[in-house]
C-alpha cells in the first residue's frame, strides 16, 4: 500500500486525475485493447472527473477505447432520476467525453433478477480481461461501494440492504425523507474489487481521517472494509492532509519522505485526437 498526501481537495482530484490519464495512455489502448477502469460516485470524485474533463477538452487523453465499470447503483430507482448513479456518471462525465455509451457498464437496479444482473456484472468484467484500475472512495465508517462495516472482504458483486446509518446519512439527497431512500443497492464486493490490477482509493476531509487510519495503520477488519487493500499488491491511497489528523506523525512523515509513485509531469499521449476532431467522430451518441 502506498500513501500520497496533497495538500487539500483540489490538489487530490487533480493528482488522481493525472494517474488515471497516464495510465490510460501508457496503456495505448486501441480497437482491439480496451483499458478497463472502475469508477464511483459521490461528492469525493467529483473533483477528479471536472480534471478529466479539461484533459480530455485539452487533448491530453482520450476515452474512445476505455470500458468503464461502476461500483453501485440503487434498487429500484429510476435511471433518470437525479439521485440515481447513472444521472450522475452521465451528467458529471459521460456525456462530457468521448467514450462510446456502449463501452459503459452501471448495475441495473430495475433488472427483473438482481441475481442474476450482479453475476452477469461480474462476467462482463472476467470477459474483458479484468478491471485495470479501480478508483474508490470511502465512508467515515471506511466502507467503499455499498460494502459495509461487517461485508465480507471476499465478496462479490451481489444485493445489499442498506444499514440504518446508511439511509439516515443519504436522506439528505432526498429532501431529508429517509422513508424516500432506496431500501437496497446493487454494489461490487471487496473481493471483485481486490481481483483488480491496481485500486486507487480517495480519502479527503477530516471526516475521513479515523477511516484512514483503519485502513493504513491498524489490521485487516471486516468492519472496515477498507483495510483489505492493505493486501492487495498495488493499491494506493491519495489523502488530503485534513484526512492524515488520526495517523501518527512518523506515518506521515515517512510517506511524505518517499518520493512520488510515477512521473505526472508529462501527460500527452501521441495517439489522442485534437478535440474538435473527437467532437465530430462522437457528438452523435450526446
Amino acid at each position: 500500500m502506498r500513501l500520497v498526501i496533497k495538500e487539500d481537495y483540489n490538489d487530490v482530484s487533480e493528482w488522481a486525475a493525472k494517474y488515471i490519464t497516464k495510465k490510460i495512455n501508457d496503456f495505448k489502448p486501441g480497437p482491439d485493447k480496451h483499458f478497463v477502469l472502475g469508477l464511483p460516485t459521490g461528492g469525493t470524485p467529483l473533483g477528479m472527473y471536472k480534471k478529466l474533463i479539461e484533459f480530455h477538452n485539452d487533448g491530453k487523453v482520450s476515452f474512445k477505447y476505455v470500458k468503464t465499470f461502476n461500483m453501485d447503483e440503487y434498487v429500484d430507482i429510476p435511471k433518470d432520476h437525479p439521485q440515481s448513479y447513472h444521472y450522475y456518471m452521465w451528467n458529471n462525465f459521460f456525456r462530457k467525453i468521448d467514450i462510446l455509451p456502449s463501452n459503459v457498464f452501471i448495475p441495473d437496479g430495475n433488472a427483473q433478477d438482481l441475481q442474476a444482473e450482479c453475476d452477469k456484472y461480474e462476467q462482463k468484467m472476467s470477459e474483458f480481461g479484468g478491471v485495470d484500475l479501480f478508483v474508490g472512495g470511502i465512508g467515515p465508517d471506511g466502507h467503499i461501494a455499498f460494502n459495509e462495516p461487517g461485508s465480507s472482504l471476499a465478496s462479490r458483486t451481489r444485493v445489499k440492504t442498506l444499514a440504518q446509518d446508511t439511509l439516515r446519512a443519504n436522506a439528505r439527497f432526498f429532501d431529508n425523507d429517509i422513508e424516500r431512500v432506496p431500501k437496497k443497492a446493487l454494489s461490487v464486493g471487496v473481493g471483485t474489487v481486490m481481483d483488480s490490477k491496481e485500486v486507487m482509493i480517495l480519502v479527503t476531509g477530516s471526516e475521513k481521517a479515523f477511516a484512514l487510519y483503519k485502513a493504513v495503520e491498524e489490521g485487516i477488519n471486516h468492519m472496515w472494509t477498507v483495510s483489505a487493500f492493505q493486501q492487495h499488491p498495488h493499491t494506493v491511497i491519495v489523502c488530503d492532509e485534513d484526512a492524515t489528523l488520526e495517523l501518527r506523525v512518523k506515518t506521515v512523515k515517512y510517506f511524505k519522505a518517499l518520493p512520488d509513485v510515477v512521473d505526472l509531469t508529462e501527460l500527452y499521449a501521441d495517439n489522442v485526437d485534437a478535440p474538435q476532431e473527437r467532437y465530430d467522430k462522437f457528438k452523435t451518441f450526446y
